[in-house]
């Protein structure tokens, strides 16, 4: 999901001499505290990792995105200690765009607040690795590939997902941003899963550098800075026209204005004549009619221009577990392990 929000780093106060004049703490040390915040992280050499991933082998390269490229790797799975490819249990390495000014404070946040969150449909962060210019994070690795893959992929071998599937991959995004706009917990996804800082409450926070993925922010923070839960709200939106369309939220290959998702699609998401036209053909069949004007309308609903038109996640939930769940109810699966 596109991230919107600026990091907010908290360092410890900095030593001070006798003419009060603040002493420089070596970053590493700065960076160190930080992260003693998130206990449960086991650290890992830079080595350790580079031969996890046989030297961050073409071969094992998952993905990419703005924080950097994704490997997969391998690790004990008792002492976590780095093992040889194809031996242990696999992880997923996602190593640092060193050209990236912003790159490390987007790292340092992503180790304090998944260091420290537990959630079914937030991505595990098992561990680190700080050493010299280099940082790594170190991930649970989902053996099932990312939504990306399965909605976009072109490979002959990848079967679209079901409308179904797709209904049970937008209510665990939005369980899990339900979850994370409990209590102090105000976070945006991006990426493999990077979260930053933001307003409290319902309280709105400004920030004078726009950040995040363009598509993906919501127009009251392009244009003013202004940060809300409801912006995360927006985010959601996009992604979940993602799922229903099987389009991706910029296209420069596509026809004039069919290039921009949420600008071409917002005109047949306010006709209930045209609104089926959003949605994946690969999906004809699989779907009641009510139940995908449902989808449609809550889709509609997040993309809302203005902020306090759009539901908020409690809300988003309770419509994806009415289509989700109900769809269950109507066809009971003989094996409940496999979704069809």
């Amino acid at each position: 999901m596109g991230s919107c929000l600026s990091s907010v780093i908290k360092s410890k106060p900095p030593l001070r001499k006798e003419d009060d004049r603040p002493l420089e703490e070596p970053l590493d040390t700065q960076i160190k505290g930080e992260i003693l915040q998130s206990p449960n992280l086991k650290s890992f050499c830079f080595s350790e990792l580079k031969k996890a991933t046989g030297g961050f082998y073409h071969g094992y390269y998952l993905g990419g995105g703005n924080f950097g490229l994704v490997f997969k790797a391998w690790i004990d799975e008792h002492s976590l200690e780095a093992a040889m490819p194809n031996t242990g249990m696999p992880i997923a390495v996602k190593k640092l765009d060193q050209k990236r000014c912003q790159g490390q404070q987007e790292w340092l946040t992503e180790i304090k607040f998944l260091g420290q969150l537990c959630h079914p449909n937030l991505v595990k962060l098992i561990g680190y690795s700080l050493e010299d210019d280099q940082r790594l994070l170190v991930y649970e690795f989902m053996p099932n590939g990312s939504l990306e893959n399965h909605i976009f992929g072109k490979s002959s071998d990848m079967q679209p997902l079901s409308w179904n599937l797709r209904m049970k991959v937008a209510l665990g995004a939005a369980r899990c941003l339900k979850f994370l706009h409990d209590e102090n917990f105000n976070a945006k996804l991006s990426d493999f899963g990077l979260a930053r800082d933001g307003p409290m409450d319902d309280k709105t926070h400004v920030t004078t550098r726009v950040m995040g993925t363009i598509g993906y922010m919501c127009p009251e923070y392009v244009a003013t800075g202004h940060l809300t839960r409801k912006s995360d709200v927006y985010s959601f939106g996009v992604v979940f026209l993602q799922i229903l369309s099987g389009r991706r939220s910029k296209e420069i290959n596509r026809p004039p204005g069919e290039q921009n998702l949420v600008e071409w699609a917002k005109a047949s998401l306010s006709s209930k004549r045209n609104g089926f036209q959003v949605l994946d053909k690969r999906m004809e069949g699989q779907y009641k009619i009510g139940d995908a004007q449902i989808a449609l309308h809550l889709a509609r609903r997040c993309l809302s221009k203005e902020v306090k038109d759009r539901p908020n996640m409690e809300q988003v939930v309770e419509v994806l577990e009415q289509l989700y769940i109900r769809k269950q109810w109507r066809h009971p699966r003989v094996n409940p392990a496999k979704d069809q």
